[in-house]
């Protein structure tokens, strides 16, 4: 019997409901979802990678079928390092699609064995954004059942610290 293995990538900063519930589905599908937090040196992140990774597992302590790891560099050599085939794409709107099917299509062109499963986060999550999350709770506003809770206190203390520095 085969591994299900998929690979669910994305900068998790921070991580969001909308990803959770993309997790928790994909476990329907697959046997074992990693998910892969790009290292993306480029970004303005509010968490370093291994923050992110640190709080993503501790998201998932007892979900023994999800590993979290980081990586950086092309998408499908990382699939392809970690023996899988899949990679897990979250969608919420018309513009994710775009994005989304122009990296599947080059990603299609550099590894043609890695095939895209996109799906669609559940309806109450449509509007979640990490983006807008960091900007909503930057300016005070309440981000409760937008992350997991324990993602929202570390939203806080990382907002909290950022102003003491200054």
């Amino acid at each position: 019997m085969t591994n299900r293995v998929a690979i669910y990538p994305g900068s998790f900063d921070p991580m969001t409901m909308g990803h959770l519930n993309i997790v928790h589905r994909s476990l329907e599908i697959f046997d074992r979802v990693i998910v892969g937090v790009l290292n993306h040196p480029d970004k303005k992140a509010l968490f370093s990678p291994a923050e992110r990774v640190d709080l993503m597992k501790r998201v998932f302590h007892d979900e023994s079928r999800v590993e979290v790891e980081s990586f950086e560099g092309l998408l499908v050599d990382y699939v392809k390092k970690q023996g899988a085939h899949t990679v897990i794409r979250g969608l919420r709107a018309v513009q994710d699609f775009e994005y989304e099917f122009q990296m599947t299509t080059m990603n299609r062109r550099l590894a043609p064995d890695v095939d895209t499963v996109f799906m669609m986060t559940a309806e109450e999550y449509f509007y979640i954004a990490s983006r807008t999350v960091k900007e909503v709770a930057s300016l005070g506003g309440d981000i409760t059942g937008l992350v997991p809770d324990l993602i929202r206190d570390a939203i806080h203390a990382k907002l909290a610290d950022q102003r003491n520095e200054t």
